[in-house]
């Protein structure tokens, strides 16, 4: 027994000093996560690239800088765009989309519906070469909305009254203290529009669909993967396995070898995700979701 005493008293050290020495545990984690070498050097240079667009969109510049790496590098020979999201913010879904058109010029573009791929979870999609859904996904959900609350309620329960000074009519438009009028319902609608307006142009032309039609396929309708088949959506359905597959027959790449991320950037990644999540339910804004 006197072995196992000895097994707990270390491991009981080792939590003494990492709660005793917090800071100075991240910055020698950090210093590792410099100092080791990453998958992408430990391993072959690899000729297909997977890249994964997971949970709600509030920003590009991660998938972008992918998305760069992979349009640049002259060894890759094709791009596997996973997505499982629900949407999110509009300018960071139109620079995905923007990004993968780019690329599609030059090498293939297999896009993958891992789980949902709704609103400008689909949008950041439509240009690649083909879409392939899991059987099982979620698809579709072309719109965009606006939320905002009207707390005017629990703020008379409380006493709590706001101070405004503004210029211009429509300068509190979207203001939580009170209804919104009229007019500014009105000026956010004009926007909500416009935006939704450019959303159906672009999936009737990067899936080469009749705009006039878009009641069938727009208009925030959900569909499953064997619907959006149907109506144009996606171009067949699949497993990841399918998608890699057909990618290597678009890339005319016999000997297929893939990128692995590195475990440390993957941990680091997973982090981010679920803070953006959390993010995202706190600031609402114009979405599309």
């Amino acid at each position: 027994m006197e072995w196992i005493k000895k097994i707990g008293g270390f491991i009981a050290s080792i939590l003494t000093f990492v709660q005793g020495h917090f800071k100075a545990t991240l910055l020698v984690l950090f210093l590792l996560w410099l100092l080791i070498p990453s998958g992408e050097e430990a391993i072959a240079s690899h000729n297909l690239q997977k890249i994964t667009l997971t949970g709600p969109i509030l920003e590009a510049a991660p998938i972008l800088e992918q998305l760069d790496e992979a349009a640049e590098n002259p060894d890759v020979k094709g791009v596997l765009f996973c997505i499982d999201s629900p949407g999110g913010a509009v300018a960071p879904s139109v620079e995905i989309a923007y990004a993968i058109k780019r690329i599609r010029e030059s090498k293939p573009v297999v896009v993958y519906a891992g789980g949902i791929m709704a609103s400008g979870g689909y949008y950041a999609g439509i240009w690649g070469n083909e879409i392939i859904a899991n059987p099982g996904s979620m698809i579709g959900s072309i719109g965009v909305i606006i939320e905002g609350a009207d707390i005017s309620g629990l703020m008379d329960k409380v006493g709590v009254k706001t101070q405004v000074v503004h210029a211009g009519s429509y300068k509190q438009v979207g203001t939580f203290d009170r209804a919104w009028k009229p007019h500014e319902k009105a000026e956010l609608d004009k926007v909500i529009t416009g935006t939704y307006d450019m959303f159906v142009r672009d999936v009737a032309r990067a899936r080469r669909l009749d705009p006039h039609q878009s009641g069938d396929y727009a208009d925030a309708h959900i569909f499953t993967a064997e619907q959006a088949r149907k109506v144009g959506l996606v171009d067949k359905l699949g497993v990841e396995f399918d998608a890699k597959k057909r990618l290597a027959e678009l890339a005319k790449v016999s000997d297929p070898v893939w990128n692995k991320e590195d475990p440390m950037e993957k941990f680091f990644k997973q982090f981010a995700v679920e803070g953006a999540a959390m993010a995202y339910t706190w600031f609402p804004a114009i979405t599309l979701k």
